[in-house]
């Protein structure tokens, strides 16, 4: 929200500059969009401490500028997911203050208290950079309360059931507008039982089903996303039997695809997706390379996060808690050949895929900002004032920009990729316009070839009749693959970017030479 657009000149983005913007968004090619938190907040999590679920944060605008936005994107036929961040409140929240005012507050059991900081032991602490307890001390009521994020985001009481109650009326409020996604904000941590991770309890996902429950039965058609880092075995339990989530990100997959093309073999990718278990078929998997947080390495052996760093963050600067705080250009050191096979990759994995902001585009990073705000600097416009994102002072600017020769808005901005056909921008489109051309990739199967050429990744996607065959070059240098073609005797591949079609299959192997880095997907044509 707030690096997109700045449409008042106070430097900082806004529903309306968001607005402005939706005719790029449309011309990209994507059909929803993933709102971060909007909410009234003091800011030191980017809105994930939340002081008022049913209230926009001034800065951002007016409930009525997003409501103008919401319709807005409908018209357009982009649907809207929000942040539902339930788990935690800010500290400022009133639900908080008023708990902490008395031990007697009706509003105390709202959230999890004690009288040491020795229980739940063993559960691990999530930000390692800044917390040293999952315990912090209030000292106006005298006592402990619990957090699994930063000190300042007190846990709610999931045991109380006003709690749920109280939830559920902030996602009526918000149902109610319109909008047409809920993405659940760390689901996994909704419970505390004693002796265990309090993660993944059975009371947790008792809650989710009642959520699932009520959303089903009184607005039809709408969606709740997990974001739950977690395995994959642990994570498809948040779909439950198509009664919890309607979908779920997956967090394990992301690293091992950025393993792969470093390693140059395809096993990270295949043992990952082997590891995973089926879904229900009204399910669906979210998959991305990059976002708003650290690239997590929390779901990986010591062994794959320690080659995760020495690959990708060689300057401790770019470490934060378990994860590398960059964007994807940087990580593939602006290599426009890996970016794209990296994009090729994400657009043809089962599920739906998700870009982060200016990553079209090739935008940097700026390591040197705090916290994760190193990938969260102001959308590149223009190479004009400020980017063409604000037209403010720059000293007001949110954030500074980023302004090296390499990265920097002058070199990197949407206008100047909208006049060059060759451009990352115009390549992503047609990316995304031949993904969208066909139904495989979204709701397909997906079926491994293991040619004797190990950095060469190719799998074929089949929905009913429709077959993609997606052949991938991790290498850097030009590979040659033989690939056992049989069943597919006489059929036509058509290769999807240009619609050329290259020679029928026949009995013996077929023989296909890549380009460093270099990826292929075709249609496959009956006889």
């Amino acid at each position: 929200m707030r690096s997109f657009c700045d449409s008042n000149a106070d430097g900082i983005g806004d529903f309306v500059g968001l607005t402005q913007k939706l005719d790029y968004l449309q011309e990209l090619g994507i059909t929803a969009i993933w709102l971060l938190p909007f909410y009234a907040s003091p800011l030191r999590d980017d809105g994930y401490d939340v002081a008022d679920y049913t209230s926009i944060n001034a800065s951002y605008g007016s409930l009525e500028d997003f409501k103008a936005f919401l319709t807005a994107a409908h018209d357009r036929g982009i649907r809207i997911i929000i942040e539902m961040v339930l788990n935690h409140t800010s500290d400022q929240h009133p639900w908080f203050q008023e708990a902490r005012s008395s031990r007697e507050n009706p509003k105390r059991d709202w959230y999890v208290w004690s009288e040491t900081d020795t229980r739940y032991q063993g559960v691990r602490i999530i930000f390692l950079d800044t917390e040293m307890s999952n315990w912090a001390w209030d000292s106006i009521s005298k006592s402990y309360y619990w957090h699994r994020f930063f000190s300042h985001q007190p846990d709610l009481n999931f045991d109380n059931p006003a709690v749920l109650e109280a939830m559920w009326e902030v996602m009526k409020f918000w149902l109610n507008l319109g909008v047409d996604g809920l993405r659940l904000d760390a689901v996994p941590y909704l419970v505390e039982r004693e002796g265990t991770s309090c993660e993944n309890l059975p009371e947790t996902h008792a809650i989710i089903r009642e959520f699932r429950k009520r959303l089903d039965l009184t607005y039809p058609g709408r969606m709740l996303l997990a974001e739950a880092n977690q395995r994959p075995a642990d994570v498809c339990t948040y779909l439950g039997k198509g009664d919890e989530f309607h979908a779920a990100f997956h967090f394990p997959l992301m690293p091992r695809m950025f393993m792969a093309v470093k390693q140059e073999d395809r096993k990270p990718i295949i043992e990952i997706l082997e590891q995973t278990p089926e879904i229900p078929d009204s399910c669906q998997w979210c998959i991305f390379l990059r976002n708003h947080d650290e690239l997590t390495l929390e779901m990986v052996t010591d062994t794959e996060r320690d080659f995760m760093y020495g690959a990708y963050a060689t300057d401790k600067t770019m470490r934060i808690n378990s994860g590398i705080r960059r964007r994807l250009a940087p990580m593939m050191d602006n290599d426009r050949r890996r970016i794209e096979l990296l994009n090729g990759l994400l657009m043809s994995m089962p599920g739906t895929p998700i870009v982060y902001y200016g990553d079209e585009i090739g935008m940097g990073d700026n390591i040197y900002l705090g916290d994760r705000g190193s990938v969260r600097t102001p959308m590149q416009w223009n190479g004009g004032t400020n980017a063409g994102f604000s037209s403010a002072d720059p000293e007001r600017l949110y954030s500074t920009l980023i302004s090296n020769t390499v990265y920097g808005y002058q070199a990197v901005n949407v206008a100047s990729q909208r006049r060059f056909d060759h451009s990352l921008l115009h390549w992503m489109k047609s990316l995304i316009r031949a993904r969208n051309s066909v139904r495989v990739f979204s709701r397909g199967s997906i079926e491994f070839l293991c040619p004797s050429n190990h950095r060469i990744l190719v799998y074929v996607r089949q929905l009913g009749e429709e077959q993609v065959l997606v052949v991938n070059n991790l290498s850097r240098s030009a590979q040659a693959v033989e690939l056992d073609m049989h069943r597919y005797r006489d059929y036509t591949p058509i290769e999807m970017s240009g619609e050329n079609r290259f020679p029928r299959f026949g009995k013996r192997p077929y023989l296909l030479t890549l380009g460093s880095y270099q990826f292929y997907w075709f249609r496959l044509c009956q006889p």
